[in-house]
């Protein structure tokens, strides 16, 4: 027995020296607590929407200040023209559009119903229904209103509802561009750290030392296999995307592979920085998915909107790299956006791959010193 107390006060004592695997240990449930309270959601908030309002009567005006003072939705544009319904939307930031038809007021009063459309994106099927919904509910609630002022019973609205990019609603159209961002966030950054700490637990770190290869060497020879399985992974997911469960892609492939291209480097880069700083297998795994898969699948929009978590989870998703990367495979999927719709996404992935490169260029070479 006494043996064994000791090996029971080793072990505690070896994970309380090994600062970084106690941080982790106690961080990483605090951190999911946080993450799976507050990120998953079913409902949703400030969702950006625009109006195209073809009568301008006070009827609409009255329906349009209703819709504005729900906290579901952000009114974010008025529309001149139908034609601009498509440009607003390859925009990315209008998740909703509601048509007004002409004479919309004269109409409902005297025939008892107009004409509306809701208009939304769905390239989230999920987010199109909830935001679909919503409106027709503040609908129904104003026709009933209007309907128990003027006495009569015959008020009635039917919305047009046209989902455009994904008409059909087929969820693979959600989950497939995320499932790319998450593969690669695995393969690249996950298998990286582990693969250049499990050298130190080997003690290979130290013939390294004392040859004559560089740190970019050194990190080179260990992300390049990663980067070619990466890309091959990116190669296989868009042939079984495309030919098995027909997900449209509308853009161009040669920009979707420099994109992918683009965000590959962004996780090799983070798997480099975590190996630098972890001491061994186990504390890398646990940053890794703690500080990337968790933020990955629940802080980019590959599930949940983000719109709809609280301002300082979304704060903290514009640093999570796979948001940016979600954003650019969606649209070029299932948009066709090109670089110019693009551009801001694609510079700030470039900035913070810059930024984790020298960071973990330096980090390496302080431990190797």
């Amino acid at each position: 027995m006494s043996s064994f107390r000791g090996f029971i006060v080793k072990e505690f004592k070896q994970i309380y020296r090994d600062t970084r695997t106690l941080v982790v240990l106690f961080g990483m449930p605090i951190i999911m607590l946080v993450l799976f309270g507050f990120a998953i959601r079913n409902e949703v908030d400030n969702v950006k929407i625009a109006v195209l309002d073809l009568s301008k009567d006070e009827v609409t005006r009255e329906i349009i200040g209703k819709i504005s003072a729900s906290p579901s939705f952000e009114l974010n544009g008025y529309l001149n023209t139908y034609d601009e319904v498509r440009d607003v939307f390859k925009a990315g930031e209008i998740k909703e559009i509601v048509v007004f038809g002409p004479g919309f007021g004269k109409k409902l009063t005297r025939n008892g119903t107009a004409d509306v459309q809701i208009i939304t994106d769905a390239t989230n099927p999920n987010l199109a229904n909830l935001v679909q919904a919503y409106t027709s509910n503040i609908l129904r609630d104003y026709i009933s209103e209007k309907a128990n002022q003027l006495q009569i019973s015959r008020l009635g609205i039917a919305p047009e509802v046209r989902m455009i990019y994904n008409p059909a609603l087929k969820s693979v159209n959600l989950f497939v561009p995320g499932i790319i961002a998450v593969i690669l966030m695995l393969v690249s950054a996950l298998m990286t750290s582990i693969s250049i700490t499990r050298e130190k637990e080997m003690g290979n770190m130290e013939i390294l030392l004392v040859s004559p290869l560089k740190p970019i060497h050194i990190i080179l020879g260990k992300v390049l296999p990663y980067l070619v399985l990466s890309i091959v992974n990116v190669l296989v997911i868009l042939i079984l995307a495309r030919f098995i469960f027909d997900v449209p892609f509308k853009g161009s492939y040669l920009f979707f592979l420099l994109e992918a291209g683009l965000f590959i480097m962004t996780a090799l880069s983070l798997g480099v920085l975590i190996s630098s700083s972890a001491n061994n297998q186990q504390t890398a795994m646990m940053i890794s998915l703690a500080g990337l898969l968790l933020p990955t699948v629940l802080l980019s929009g590959f599930i949940f909107p983000v719109g709809s978590m609280p301002v300082a989870l979304q704060f903290i998703s514009h640093v999570v790299p796979a948001k940016w990367f979600l954003i650019i495979v969606r649209d070029i999927m299932l948009k066709g956006s090109d670089i110019f719709l693009l551009w801001k996404e694609t510079l700030i992935l470039m900035a913070t791959t810059m930024v984790l490169i020298a960071a973990s260029l330096k980090k390496f070479k302080v431990r190797l010193q």
